[in-house]
């Protein structure tokens, strides 16, 4: 079975996935259980993510990716991660070459911009999955920032969800 590579993350209308800070304090108005977010790392084998999202996320409390091997791709040298992340440093094909190796189904790459960037540049990226969340944010992180590769992609899914978002899944296009 090959290795299916999803990425499922909150955007706002401008394409921003955190403010200029890194913080998420922005989604707290929207329920992660109206798009999934909340059980998605349940449904995963792997979990590759950058170092201000691990940050990001270890800020929020309890670490909500207990039990799976997750692998942080630092780009400066950060705080020790949590207990269980692994931080890796080198080329990013390297480091995601080796959960592959192990043959999981499903690889979540956990974000950010810089992550998702480069997992288009390896072909990595085979399911978007994001939460449009109907907010301008004007400044802060993108989830798609300058370098990244046109990509095609092909509508799956969308979906609204009254009390918060836009559900969208994408496939990478044949």
């Amino acid at each position: 079975m090959r290795t299916i590579w999803h990425c499922h993350i909150a955007v706002s209308l401008d394409g921003l996935i955190a403010k200029p800070d890194g913080s998420v304090d922005w989604l707290a108005a929207y329920p992660a259980e109206d798009f999934g977010i909340d059980t998605f790392p349940a449904s995963v084998d792997t979990i590759p993510m950058g170092r201000a999202t691990c940050e990001a996320v270890h800020r929020l409390g309890d670490w909500p990716c207990a039990g799976k091997p997750t692998v942080v791709a630092p780009s400066r040298t950060s705080p020790a991660p949590p207990d269980g992340v692994e931080a890796r440093s080198g080329e990013l094909g390297a480091i995601v070459a080796e959960p592959e190796r192990r043959r999981p189904e499903q690889v979540r790459i956990g974000g950010g911009g810089q992550i998702v960037r480069g997992m288009l540049a390896l072909g990595r990226l085979d399911v978007p999955e994001m939460a449009l969340i109907p907010v301008v944010l004007g400044d802060g992180i993108r989830l798609f920032p300058a370098g990244t590769p046109e990509t095609t992609l092909r509508l799956v899914r969308c979906e609204a969800e009254p009390r918060s978002a836009l559900h969208l899944v994408c496939e990478r296009a044949a």
